[in-house]
C-alpha cells in the first residue's frame, strides 16, 4: 500500500475563504501546453499573507486557487495582473511573466461551485497593494 503524508500546505487548500481582497505572495509562475496542445498555459502559484482589507491573517499560508492561470491565447486577462505589479501595458511591450514570482500583489479570491461543491476561485481582479494605515 501506498504511503502518503501531508504538508501544512496540502491542509490548507482545501480551506474555504471568505471572498475578499487578499495580498498574496506570486511563488511560482510556469508554462505547459495546454490540454489540446494548441496555446501554452502560464499557471500561477501563490501563497495568502493577509486579507488586504482588514488585515486578518485568518488565511495566511492558504495557497491560491488552482486553476489560476494564464494562456497565450488570451493574453488580455493579464493586463490587470501586470498592471497591479506597476507594469505599463502597451502594444508591443514584452513582459517576463517569471519575474512576478516572489513579488506581492493584491487579488480578489471569491468562491464558486465546482461538481457541487464550494471552492475558491480567482477570477482576474487585480490590484496594486495597498498599504494599510
Amino acid at each position: 500500500m501506498p504511503i502518503v503524508s501531508f504538508s501544512d500546505r496540502d491542509i490548507l487548500r482545501g480551506k474555504i475563504l471568505t471572498p475578499s481582497w487578499y495580498r498574496v505572495r506570486i511563488d511560482s509562475v510556469g508554462q505547459a501546453p495546454s490540454a489540446s496542445g494548441t496555446s501554452i498555459n502560464f499557471p500561477m502559484e501563490g501563497t495568502v499573507l493577509f486579507d488586504a482589507e482588514s488585515g486578518s491573517t485568518e488565511f495566511a499560508g492558504c495557497p491560491t486557487p488552482g486553476g489560476w492561470n494564464f494562456n497565450d491565447k488570451a493574453l488580455g486577462f493579464a493586463i490587470g495582473f501586470l498592471q497591479a505589479l506597476g507594469q505599463e501595458v502597451t502594444p508591443g511591450k514584452r513582459f517576463e511573466l517569471k519575474s512576478a514570482e516572489g513579488q506581492e500583489i493584491d487579488v480578489f479570491i471569491e468562491n464558486d461551485t465546482y461538481q457541487g461543491r464550494v471552492v475558491n476561485r480567482i477570477n482576474h481582479k487585480y490590484r496594486k497593494p495597498v498599504a494599510k494605515e
